[in-house]
């Protein structure tokens, strides 16, 4: 698959297994950043490189920082390559975040390959080009937008994940198919178990076919001017829960509980009907863990966090909500009060579906 981009056009390739990274080890101008976890599930295949050449991540978000950035920027300078040397990062979002935002500082830009290790990773953030860093508290402030020339996608890496991060990527693969339609929202009903399951050519075609409809909104809009904004649907409540949570609950489930959010403010305004919430709700209430239910979110603080997001233009709240069609709509008025309604009212009813 090739994306375009005004920045630079880049590849992304599904892979079967393991053997088609081979490729990225044994240069003398390679530097890699590794998730320090993945780093200690695969020692055979990080083993050809240099103690030098290699900095393991702690993927956290308190790690997403501009100093992280720095220190592989830092680290990388005792390189004797210097523009010809190429950045390979291998672990999720937060890594991506790190690693793309250094090598768009480095040397006004290096050479970046990324491999996406997490269903979340590889089915919606690698490709669109965005960075983002967290700065003094506030998620994703700080960004640029600097794509990868080279994407290598391996699901092999998913059968590792804990059951919380598999579940998280699941929320983004859910939101790709319920924009979809009916369509999407039927083939992933009938796919759930398998998806469920980690079935290797289930999960390969949902993550290629997220990629696909992804990829037309990010050319159309590739700076995120226009129709790329509602690639964002969900997310105003998804960042809130993400952050009141302080980063307990991970982001593809803090949209998954978003889009329950969004959908019930739809209803309350007659743009949805509530059997429609409910079948979508039936779906998400299946791949968000039970603990994130009973997670400490306070009222006032998700809504601090909604006011502080940084797509939010004003003091009133802006959200994206689907109607009755699966039409989006950027609506600009939604009050306070709705969303500790609809907040509390979906997690009830999800909770008790379980």
């Amino acid at each position: 698959m090739i994306i375009h981009s005004r920045i630079k056009d880049y590849c992304l390739k599904i892979l079967p297994d393991f053997s088609g990274l081979s490729s990225l080890f044994g240069d003398s101008v390679s530097f890699y950043v590794v998730d320090r976890k993945v780093y200690g599930l695969y020692p055979v295949l990080f083993s050809s490189i240099e103690q030098n050449r290699l900095f393991l991540l702690d993927a956290v978000e308190s790690e997403k920082t501009i100093d992280t950035a720095l220190e592989i920027c830092e680290r990388m300078t005792s390189l004797r390559a210097k523009r010809n040397a190429r950045l390979i990062s291998f672990g999720g979002g937060i890594t991506q975040d790190i690693t793309g935002f250094a090598a768009n500082i480095l040397y006004r830009g290096i050479h970046w390959t990324f491999v996406p290790t997490t269903l979340l990773a590889a089915c919606d953030s690698c490709i669109g080009g965005k960075t983002s860093l967290n700065y003094k508290g506030y998620k994703n402030l700080l960004g640029t937008f600097y794509p990868p020339e080279e994407i290598f996608i391996c699901s092999q890496f998913f059968q590792t994940l804990s059951e919380g991060d598999f579940l998280s990527g699941l929320g983004e693969v859910a939101k790709f198919n319920f924009l979809k339609g009916e369509a999407g929202t039927s083939d992933l009903e009938n796919s759930l178990e398998a998806l469920l399951r980690r079935d290797p050519p289930t999960v390969n075609r949902f993550v290629e076919s997220s990629l696909v409809y992804k990829k037309a909104y990010i050319e159309e809009d590739e700076f995120d001017q226009g129709v790329r904004v509602f690639l964002n649907f969900a997310h105003t409540f998804g960042h809130a829960i993400e952050t009141a949570s302080a980063y307990v609950i991970p982001h593809g489930t803090a949209v998954a509980m978003g889009m329950i959010t969004a959908n019930r403010v739809s209803v309350s305004r007659g743009m949805l009907s509530e059997s429609s919430a409910l079948r979508m709700e039936k779906t998400l209430s299946k791949i968000i863990p039970t603990t994130a239910f009973h997670a400490n979110l306070v009222p006032d603080r998700l809504l601090a966090a909604i006011k502080n997001d940084k797509k939010q233009i004003d003091s009133s709240i802006t959200a994206i909500l689907m109607d009755e069609q699966y039409k989006l709509s950027v609506v600009h008025d939604v009050q306070p009060q709705e969303v500790r309604t609809a907040f509390f009212d979906c997690m009830n009813a999800a909770a008790s579906r379980r």
